[in-house]
């Protein structure tokens, strides 16, 4: 995907979710999402944060969290999660067409964030929420070559991931396979992925999951 397309797909992602957002009722906001800790709304929050950040925040928040990265996301999160649910839909509604991203990403990051945490959201909900295939495709790559902060390579060795809904493969080794978006959540260390994938190689995933 170039840099245009990208943006454009990001956007329509942001608009989905915001719509989503919009959509759910008060107590669906506190319910637990994918991400261990993180209610609905923690999550919402950080996906309204996302063009908001500089690097000053960064360094502000990291010294907060004294230098804990994984903590660092999740308070700002629960931090800004204490807005009214209206003013997070909105302030997610308003990212859709920026450019912004957090220092050192790129524009493939906040589309990653995007599509997973859409799933974060959705899937304890019982809401069926479909990836967009060629932007999965795009993350997934994006993901697997990137080490920090999920190192795939190293956590998922031995394997060889397969997509069955469009042409993706990576990895050498046993065989998972699945739909890229399962596979897009096991990059991420998503436990959550285990039901939608198949293969020999899945008996070792449980283990190496979170």
């Amino acid at each position: 995907m170039d840099q245009e397309t990208i943006w454009a797909a990001l956007e329509i992602e942001r608009h989905g979710l915001a719509d989503l957002l919009g959509s759910l009722p008060e107590e669906d906001w506190e319910r637990p999402s994918l991400c261990a800790g993180w209610r609905v709304r923690d999550v919402a929050a950080h996906l309204a944060i996302a063009t908001r950040v500089s690097l000053l925040w960064g360094l502000v928040e990291f010294v907060r969290a004294r230098g804990d990265f994984d903590r660092m996301i999740r308070d700002s999160a629960v931090r800004h999660a204490r807005l009214p649910i209206g003013e997070i839909v909105e302030q997610v509604r308003e990212s859709a067409g920026s450019h912004r991203r957090a220092p050192s990403t790129k524009p493939l990051d906040p589309l990653f964030d995007a599509l997973v945490h859409g799933q974060d959201i959705a899937v304890p909900l019982g809401i069926d929420r479909a990836m967009p295939l060629e932007a999965a495709r795009a993350c997934a790559t994006h993901i697997w070559e990137r080490g920090f902060p999920f190192h795939p390579q190293r956590r998922l060795r031995g394997l060889r991931l397969v997509a069955t809904d469009v042409d993706w493969a990576v990895g050498a080794g046993d065989v998972v396979e699945g739909p890229i978006q399962a596979l897009l959540l096991l990059l991420s260390g998503r436990p959550a992925a285990l039901p939608g994938l198949s293969g020999v190689g899945t008996a070792a995933l449980t283990a190496r999951l979170p």
